[in-house]
């Protein structure tokens, strides 16, 4: 593989949501090496941003669940949904519980561009069945519920991004752990979904690690790249 694409919370997290420091070291040691590392999350891209700068990728990323990609820190930011209809459907949704008393709690408003979040207090089959005959589609990444139009997901950003990159799709290992992580790990050249995963990304991967969470993410990119914690020659980097 030449490349990584990876999901953050459940994936390089613990199960608190603590960026597991070994999945640090691992993604540090392929960007030193030359192998680019996509982040894919279904945070806001200034989220990404502080965590690519702290963790020390390019700053290579899918954001709001395949709503936005950017090629790099230098490269500007492309945005592929329609908030619009997602703001739309959103004032349904939001009547919608208001007359039983539920006031929705928007995450980071001022600072999504292609999706609308909120959060997880309200049952989430109930949201899409009120949206049902909207031109969107409701993702629950079990840390939040996103609404974004129609024909996104992090798979269809991969096919975006890594044109960007020199790459194709099949160039990448995919790692994930959730639902909203399904296409990627179709897309791209190996699917890996780690040990804490539910059981339609399970069935989405092409291989399943034993450990979970960040733990996992570590073993996942240990079988794939050799070793996260070795160097890699330009040999093996450009004949996987």
């Amino acid at each position: 593989m030449k490349a990584l694409v990876c999901d953050v919370d459940g994936t390089i997290t613990d199960n608190r949501r603590r960026i597991n420091t070994d999945a640090i070291i691992c993604i540090r040691e392929l960007v030193d090496n030359g192998v680019p590392v996509v982040i894919a999350s279904g945070n806001t891209t200034c989220a990404v941003d502080i965590l690519c700068k702290m963790i020390g990728t390019r700053g290579e990323v899918i954001v709001e669940n395949g709503g936005a990609i950017r090629a790099g820190f230098d490269m500007d930011l492309m945005v592929l949904g329609d908030q619009e209809v997602c703001w739309e459907a959103f004032r349904v949704i939001e009547e919608h519980f208001a007359t039983r008393g539920k006031k929705l709690t928007l995450y980071s408003p001022q600072y999504r561009f292609a999706d609308v979040a909120f959060a997880r207090n309200v049952d989430v089959d109930e949201v899409r069945r009120i949206v049902q005959d909207l031109p969107v589609k409701i993702l629950d990444s079990r840390f939040a519920v996103h609404i974004q139009s129609d024909g996104l997901n992090k798979g269809e950003a991969l096919k975006k991004i890594a044109p960007l990159m020199n790459l194709s799709p099949e160039d990448f290992l995919a790692v994930g752990d959730s639902s909203n992580d399904i296409e990627m790990l179709e897309c791209a050249g190996i699917g890996v979904a780690t040990g804490n995963a539910d059981r339609q990304t399970m069935d989405a991967a092409d291989y399943i690690v034993g450990k979970k969470y960040g733990d996992g993410f570590v073993e996942a990119v240990s079988k794939y790249f050799i070793s996260p914690f070795l160097a890699y020659s330009d040999q093996q980097l450009h004949n996987p």
